[in-house]
């Protein structure tokens, strides 16, 4: 990868984003040594301006930010890094930096747990417990599911709808888990269904 370090006094702009929800969490710079140990180590390391030295995210606090990509923009001088934030990533506290709290995108999130319980044979979970009751079980408990989102869309209690929705949309993860489909293949469908020409 090569990075044009030389403007700005050697140091390139690095967009944080949250791998899964595609949040932005936070804007910092790297040098080349930041880069470099970035890439060795697996955690985000920025040169801060403020402390004039290389500092590591969560190097106080335990809130690292771990990565999972890196990408370099048209111009070669500004970096996106996709990444597992442990904790919060703002000092105050906040998810994000910009002081966006938001569950888009969280689908994502779930769907990593669900695929973690799983994975793990959590013996607690009520989602490994179903999933090891095999395929018909899973797919009888999506049908009544999408039965009851059904029977409340009739209705007007706006609560209730949302609620059957949600519950819908997760047993619909854990039936994607068992067939082994990710939920961005689901989405690369119909986003190539919008790019069809209209008939």
């Amino acid at each position: 990868m090569k990075i044009n370090f030389n403007t700005a006094d050697g140091l390139v702009p690095v967009i944080i984003q949250n791998h899964l929800t595609q949040q932005v969490l936070m804007l910092g710079y790297m040098n080349q040594d930041a880069f470099d140990k970035t890439e060795k180590e697996g955690k985000v390391t920025f040169f801060s301006r403020s402390k004039n030295r290389l500092w590591t995210k969560g190097e106080t606090s335990g809130n690292f930010l771990l990565v999972k990509d890196i990408q370099l923009d048209c111009d070669m001088d500004t970096l996106l890094i996709k990444a597992e934030p442990i904790g919060p990533t703002c000092h105050t506290g906040s998810t994000s930096c910009f002081n966006e709290e938001t569950s888009k995108g969280y689908l994502y999130s779930l769907e990593q747990t669900i695929s973690q319980r799983i994975d793990s044979d959590d013996e607690k979970s009520y989602t490994n417990q179903l999933f090891k009751q095999g395929i018909n079980k899973v797919i009888q408990k999506v049908g009544e599911e999408a039965i009851e989102l059904v029977i409340e869309a009739k209705d007007d209690n706006e609560e209730l709808f949302k609620n059957e929705a949600a519950d819908l949309l997760y047993h619909f993860l854990i039936l994607l888990k068992y067939k082994n489909i990710k939920l961005e293949k689901v989405e690369q469908i119909l986003s190539s269904r919008s790019k069809k020409p209209s008939r």
